[in-house]
């Protein structure tokens, strides 16, 4: 005896790499596959449709393949409602809750597709619009919508989406006529490509992106400072291809620092001296900073007259500072509380169209952790295992550049403000 279901694979699923990937995680995890109907696109635009029977031995083994074969793209033939379950209490979720991909998802409510907002990774999903009686048949009552909630924003009774069943996920697909560096067969880590030509891509990247309407977010770390690049960030700030900056406590007093004393973390930026009490600067900056009232305070009142902070100021550029157990300080402008930090970042993450990532690990993870797959990610460092540990995060539209940043965001300003 054994058990199967059938699932549809639609899309540019041969260019993407869904077809192989479905294929193999039906054999690892011990099942069988017959193909049932298959038309392959037969030109670039043309997308391919494969109908497929999964065989196990039992429930208990078919199960796992299908959830997996779900987080594909993959969808069950024969589709049902979504399961919605009350929560039981504020912060806590039903036992087998539904949690999200970085994709593009929709659940079937009352036999109708209804598109997630806010989509990012491990979330739950709730549904509004619908109660639910004691017989877990759901009612519409009004408009129908869906959105990820964080678990600490679950209220007691909000029907929360459990199980598989329902679900349909929406890997970003690369056609064969991608073009840019976030085409097809063009994004992943690189240390050897011409650093000049893929910079001027991503230039080409984020001026469409500035035509278009969209926004450009920065996560930037201390180490952009450090190697001499602020000049050349604070540019893009100004200049207005950079919408929004993310950063930690480090990265704003360095900046200031730099504007105030001419040092980052010390060290002259120019001259690499240490001069006598450089030491010092960054503590004597954030002291300033603090007498002052705060970052906007201390630009206008003189005390900051350049940099990329004091550019976010004069420009009405908005900036996060999510701070961490190592700061100085720290700035008034650093959000201490962590949760209320991360509300912060999702709320610049989800009104971002590019996001530049430019050394700092663990802040650009937090933000990464809030995109959707959907949106375009630039990873730049000199360490590759921190481009590699970036992009794994889930972006299918992230290129990686194994690079100095000092050197990436000054030819970068050039090729954008030339």
């Amino acid at each position: 005896m054994t058990v199967s279901d059938v699932v549809e694979l639609e899309g540019h699923i041969i260019d993407s790499g869904l077809m192989e990937r479905a294929f193999t995680v039906v054999m690892d995890l011990g099942g069988e596959f017959e193909i049932e109907e298959f038309e392959v696109g037969k030109h670039k635009d043309q997308q391919s449709y494969c109908r497929m029977r999964v065989i196990a031995a039992d429930e208990s083994e078919l199960y796992p393949i299908l959830h997996e074969l779900h987080q594909s793209g993959a969808t069950l033939a024969s589709p049902t409602d979504a399961t919605l379950t009350p929560a039981p209490a504020d912060c806590v979720v039903p036992d087998g809750f539904y949690s999200t991909t970085n994709h593009p998802t929709e659940v079937r409510v009352d036999g109708d597709w209804v598109p997630v907002d806010n989509i990012e990774m491990d979330c739950a999903v709730v549904v509004d619009g619908v109660v639910r009686g004691d017989d877990g048949d759901v009612t519409v009552t009004g408009a129908v919508s869906a959105e990820t909630k964080v678990l600490n924003a679950i209220e007691e009774d909000d029907l929360v989406v459990t199980g598989d069943a329902g679900i349909r996920v929406r890997p970003p697909e690369r056609p064969r006529d991608s073009s840019g560096p976030f085409g097809f067969m063009r994004g992943g880590v690189s240390a050897e490509r011409p650093s000049r030509s893929l910079i001027r891509d991503i230039a080409e990247a984020i001026a469409e992106t500035k035509a278009e309407g969209g926004r450009v977010l920065t996560v930037a770390g201390p180490a952009v400072i450090h190697a001499g690049a602020g000049e050349a960030l604070a540019d893009l700030v100004r200049t207005g291809y950079v919408d929004a900056i993310s950063a930690g406590n480090g990265f704003a007093v360095h900046d200031m620092e730099r504007a105030t004393y001419g040092t980052s973390l010390g060290m002259d930026v120019e001259t690499m001296e240490h001069p006598r009490k450089g030491h010092k600067h960054h503590i004597y900056t954030i002291s300033e900073v603090i007498r002052a009232g705060g970052i906007e305070a201390a630009v206008e009142e003189g005390l900051v007259e350049e940099g990329v902070m004091y550019e976010c100021v004069a420009n009405d550029r908005d900036f996060v500072l999510a701070g961490s157990i190592r700061d100085d300080g720290p700035l008034p402008d650093t959000i201490t509380d962590a949760v209320e930090a991360q509300n912060a970042i999702r709320e610049q993450a989800r009104d971002a169209d590019l996001v530049l990532m430019l050394c700092s690990l663990l802040h650009s993870v937090a933000v990464g952790n809030c995109l959707p797959s959907t949106t375009r990610v630039v990873c730049v460092d000199i360490n590759p295992a921190t481009v590699t540990q970036l992009l794994d995060r889930g972006s299918a539209q992230a290129v990686g550049m194994v690079t100095d940043v000092g050197t990436f965001v000054p030819m970068l300003a050039e090729e954008l403000l030339e």
